[in-house]
């Protein structure tokens, strides 16, 4: 027998629980720009809301879409701390935001990472006398500090895009399936086990056994690796905040591209934490999952 999910309640612009706070539209706002599609999406509603944007894209990271969104931007590798707050800085950028992804991999354990990075002798002060680790939380609270010790406060960017956030229910139209229910119970307190050691916020479960755990590599790797350990398929995935989550930034995302690696992988079902997730292109999301067979639930 399927357990009875809600329909989730679908984002709407006109809606005045949409609207977005009051900002100090005499100083810009700062974007911090990693990888994906959030930093584009970010930047497009500033510019509808008519807010003065700096952004710093992460280079060989960041979208070569930012530039044409934003008033003022930059390129800076990914060691350059000094350089992104000098740009804040040039500007009288008070106020910033932290989007996109930053893989770890390729900054900290590539061959010849220095080269890479290129790091600056602030980055370096941060690693060396700031951080007892290298897990996420701690790498951007330190970041944040480094920021904020020239006066450059880091806010979350769901204050400009609260709408991203989805509201509890069954967002497709197939909910999920008895069994596919059960491991979505047994997956949550697995994700949140993991979130909670700040190792990784997703896990993908078949028959209430973990197939692979989110850590260093990213959700859709992770995914990938489920479906080489299950090749029959039919596995789930849950998506999760961490317990302490910061929602300044690291918050779990998902979209087009996550749909599209769970039917390659051979996936059946998503689950994601309801108004801790951001979901990116929403109605393209779901109507691509819709089309493959996919549920996606948000909890």
């Amino acid at each position: 027998m399927t357990q009875e999910f809600p329909a989730a309640a679908r984002p709407d612009d006109s809606s005045s629980r949409y609207a977005a706070p009051y900002l100090d539209r005499s100083r810009p706002l700062g974007l911090l720009a990693g990888a994906g599609r959030y930093p584009v999406v970010l930047a497009a509603k500033s510019k509808q809301l008519g807010l003065s944007l700096v952004c710093v894209g992460i280079r060989d990271m960041a979208s070569p879409e930012l530039p044409s969104l934003a008033q003022h931007h930059y390129w800076c590798r990914v060691g350059r701390l000094g350089q992104m707050i000098r740009c804040f800085i040039r500007h009288g950028v008070r106020d910033f935001v932290m989007a996109g992804k930053i893989q770890k991999t390729e900054v900290l354990h590539r061959r010849w990472r220095v080269l890479y990075t290129w790091p600056d002798w602030r980055i370096l002060r941060m690693f060396y006398l700031r951080l007892r680790d290298q897990r996420d939380d701690s790498i951007l609270l330190s970041i944040v500090d480094e920021f904020a010790s020239d006066g450059i406060r880091c806010r979350s960017a769901l204050e400009i895009c609260p709408e991203l956030l989805m509201r509890p229910g069954v967002l497709t139209r197939r909910p999920p399936t008895s069994a596919e229910a059960k491991d979505i119970e047994f997956g949550w307190i697995m994700a949140k086990e993991m979130g909670r050691l700040d190792i990784g916020q997703s896990v993908a479960v078949r028959d209430r056994s973990v197939l692979a755990v989110e850590a260093i590599e990213g959700t859709d790797r992770a995914i990938e690796r489920a479906g080489q350990l299950c090749p029959r398929g039919g596995f789930t995935i849950v998506k999760v905040a961490k317990p302490q989550q910061d929602m300044r930034f690291d918050v779990p995302t998902i979209g087009v591209t996550t749909v599209e690696t769970i039917r390659r992988a051979g996936g059946c079902a998503l689950a994601i934490e309801a108004e801790r997730t951001i979901v990116l292109d929403v109605v393209e999301t779901v109507a691509l999952a819709d089309r493959y067979g996919i549920t996606i639930v948000a909890r």
